[in-house]
């Protein structure tokens, strides 16, 4: 037997994804518009969002059951999946009539993309980010996944959503630590795809940080914008042609072979976004070492790092959490490390022979940066 199956969503960017005025969202992933919706979110958008949400809703004449789970990602795992496969039965929900809704950062859109891939074999959903990483990084992509046994993301799937709504108005109300978090997925695009956005981000990052990218000012507006279509385009082209990840050399990857075991390591105390920039400042310093960068160019990541408020370092990093990490890369990639390395700024190339001793190294040099850079 042979089948195939197209697989399309849409990544829109629009504004008042909850003016009562607005439709996309009600008619949004349904071809056939029901009056019915469960709604998920947290208890922070709740409270900044959930009277606003509500006479949305009501306004568009949808009965909605609310779901609120608790924020963070030491509350993303399996006993949140099973609360909304409970609720999707004790709901009724129907099969592609009702899409589900999830309004939140990443750790709320992983977990509904998740539940919603395995409540009857799969339940459309609608994905509206919160957050800056979530715009730029977690609700743009197919994969859903939850933490497992101490490690990110164990178990998950590939299930896209049928849309994904990008409000950028919701990041004004973001403190400056997830400001800075999402930053980092954005650095990440920059320093292996696009030397531009680096550029913007080494001109513009602390104005875009400081406006929120609500385009406060003229030049605000106009980097806000290119920013964030060079992030969440540079993604999108990277997962369209790989989207269940056939190949296990990505360059998204950059970023994520250190971080994943220092953030488990680290919770709560550690974001996400603050794992990645370790992992990059790291990195960095490791193309450094082998003569892929120059000292300029490792001297400007360092530097819009740390004018972007990111971390270099934590004290959660352990002398053996190199071996592990690297271990587990070789795991997760199939039998080979597969670790971007940036070959200079906006270009990347794979190296299966990193040594726990050259990222230690390269975390040695980064403690004298820490003060120099502060």
């Amino acid at each position: 037997m042979r089948a195939q199956q197209c697989v399309e969503y849409e990544v829109n960017l629009c504004h008042g994804v909850f003016d009562p005025g607005n439709d996309t969202l009600a008619r949004a992933g349904a071809p056939v518009p029901s009056g019915r919706r469960c709604v998920v979110t947290d208890s922070t958008v709740n409270r900044l969002y959930g009277d606003r949400m509500r006479a949305y809703f009501e306004a568009q004449g949808i009965d909605v059951r609310w779901l609120v789970l608790d924020p963070g990602e030491e509350n993303k795992g399996i006993d949140s999946v099973r609360r909304l496969v409970d609720a999707f039965d004790e709901f009724g929900l129907l099969r592609r009539q009702e899409p589900v809704i999830a309004v939140g950062g990443g750790v709320v859109t992983d977990i509904v993309g998740f539940a919603c891939s395995l409540y009857r074999r799969g339940l459309p959903h609608i994905k509206v980010p919160t957050t800056l990483i979530g715009l730029v990084d977690a609700a743009v992509g197919a994969k859903t996944g939850v933490n497992h046994g101490g490690h990110k993301n164990r178990i998950g799937t590939y299930f896209p959503p049928r849309c994904t709504l990008l409000d950028t108005t919701f990041l004004a109300t973001l403190p400056d630590r997830q400001i800075s978090n999402g930053m980092a997925e954005i650095l990440k695009i920059a320093l292996v795809l696009d030397s531009r956005l680096f550029e913007l981000l080494e001109t513009h990052g602390l104005l875009l940080c400081d406006e929120r990218f609500q385009g406060l000012t003229s030049a605000g507006a106009e980097a806000a914008d290119e920013v964030l279509r060079r992030a969440i385009g540079g993604m999108l082209a990277e997962l369209e042609p790989n989207l269940w990840e056939e190949r296990l050399d990505r360059l998204v990857d950059y970023g994520h072979t250190f971080s994943p075991v220092l953030e488990m390591g680290a919770l709560p105390a550690l974001l996400h976004g603050e794992a990645v920039a370790i992992d990059m400042a790291l990195t960095t310093v490791v193309s450094w070492q082998r003569g892929l960068l120059s000292p300029v160019d490792r001297d400007r990541v360092l530097m819009v790092m740390t004018a972007l408020a990111l971390p270099l370092g934590h004290p959660a990093w352990r002398a053996d959490l190199a071996e592990r990490a690297l271990a587990d890369a070789v795991r997760h990639r199939d039998g080979r490390q597969r670790v971007p390395l940036a070959t200079g700024i906006g270009s990347a190339l794979f190296f299966d022979d990193l040594t726990a001793a050259e990222v230690r190294a390269a975390e040695s040099f980064l403690q004298t940066q820490r003060t120099v850079h502060a």
